[in-house]
């Protein structure tokens, strides 16, 4: 049986950090699908269409990742999609606490476990949110997003 695991976020295409995680993820799994949450009230620095296209051709060369956008519940979409694992990623130690209980939420809901990965080190202190504020200023950001990635 084929082993996929969902990797939720709103990720925006600077994706610092997030394509390590992705990469080792799929030592652990066949197919990782990354969820892109929809929120209508959450304003972001690009839209929808030009996430998930900049997403996207970061990974089209690898078939063992899709990208799709969702809306409500992790979990729920999880089992839309047919994972058997959700796949996050935390920073620092305080943030351990918070994924295991919703690996609990997770499991008990859906019968669905989860793998928390750490961040890289180089990682670890930038942040998407950063890196759009820094944009948002006209600072140069080339420092912190990774080279193959290109906005449309």
């Amino acid at each position: 049986m084929k082993k996929t695991a969902l990797f939720p976020g709103t990720f925006d295409p600077f994706t610092i950090g997030h394509q390590s995680l992705v990469r080792r993820g799929l030592a652990l799994v066949d197919e990782i699908v990354i969820a892109i949450g929809v929120n209508e009230k959450k304003q972001t620095y690009f839209s929808l269409e030009k996430r998930l296209d900049s997403i996207r051709h970061l990974y089209e060369r690898d078939a063992r990742i899709r990208v799709e956008p969702y809306e409500g519940l992790t979990v729920d979409f999880a089992v839309e999609v047919g994972a058997q694992s959700i796949l996050r990623g935390i920073r620092t130690v305080n943030d351990l606490e918070y994924e295991k209980s919703i690996a609990d939420v997770n499991r008990k809901l859906a019968g669905i476990d989860t793998f928390i990965l750490f961040t890289e080190p180089e990682h670890t202190h930038i942040s998407s949110s950063i890196v759009r504020e820094l944009l948002k200023y006209g600072k140069d950001i080339s420092l912190f997003v990774p080279k193959e990635t290109k906005l449309y």
